[in-house]
């Protein structure tokens, strides 16, 4: 079988931070259901990575658990998709420079997040980055949302579907690291995003960094 490696991008606190305008887009539904809350930008920071009805029961403790709090996250959820298609986030530096680098060099390029559906679609659709086939610069994108399944099930999901000999996944937090062991894949930490790891791993200390990182952990 001919090799074929693969990178798998977790998206919040790895490729760009959105926790701003998130913060913003929510506080607007959670307003507009008739609560006088916020949500700053520390809320979303203190839970990305989680799937969406975890951070829903850790953001809306004051609403009643089942159908108010599960039909509020989903306006947050649909409301911040269109917001973010709109006024985007912070990408990284060099995060379209690197992914050039990477797929010139002939590795594959994936997203596996735990966000809701519609959330790396907008991500994509903002920043004008083609994805969909082994042609574009990303080739294939899951989420919890769209399947209701765990982040390992996805990593893993996402390497035998696009029939990967090799792959890794890139992610920030403890929860990427676990989920990737689980998915039975080598992890790269992205040291500058939202948490930390507790064992020693391969480690960017900038995104930029993946190109000689990567090199190693799939040789």
């Amino acid at each position: 079988m001919k090799e074929k490696k693969g990178i798998i991008f977790d998206m919040d606190g790895t490729v760009w931070d959105s926790s701003e305008n998130v913060a913003k887009a929510w506080t607007v539904k959670v307003q507009e259901a008739g609560f006088d809350k916020s949500v700053t930008q520390d809320d979303i920071k203190s839970v990305m990575g989680k799937p969406m009805d975890v951070i829903a029961d850790t953001l809306f403790t004051y609403t009643r658990k089942g159908k108010q709090r599960n039909a509020l996250r989903e306006a947050c959820e649909n409301y911040e998709n269109d917001y973010l298609r709109e006024h985007g986030g912070t990408l990284y530096p060099d995060v379209f420079e690197t992914w050039e680098k990477l797929k010139k060099n002939g590795y594959h390029l994936y997203i596996v997040s735990n966000c809701q559906a519609g959330y790396i679609e907008a991500f994509l659709e903002y920043f004008k980055v083609p994805w969909g086939d082994p042609s574009c610069l990303i080739e294939d994108i899951e989420c919890y949302g769209n399947n209701f399944l765990q982040k390992d099930e996805n990593i893993k999901l996402m390497a035998e579907r696009n029939k990967l000999t090799k792959a890794c996944y890139v992610g920030d937090i403890q929860s990427d690291y676990d989920a990737t062991v689980k998915a039975g894949l080598p992890f790269i930490h992205a040291k500058y995003g939202f948490g930390t790891i507790n064992v020693p791993v391969p480690v960017i200390e900038k995104f930029s960094d993946l190109t000689d990182v990567v090199k190693e952990v799939l040789k």
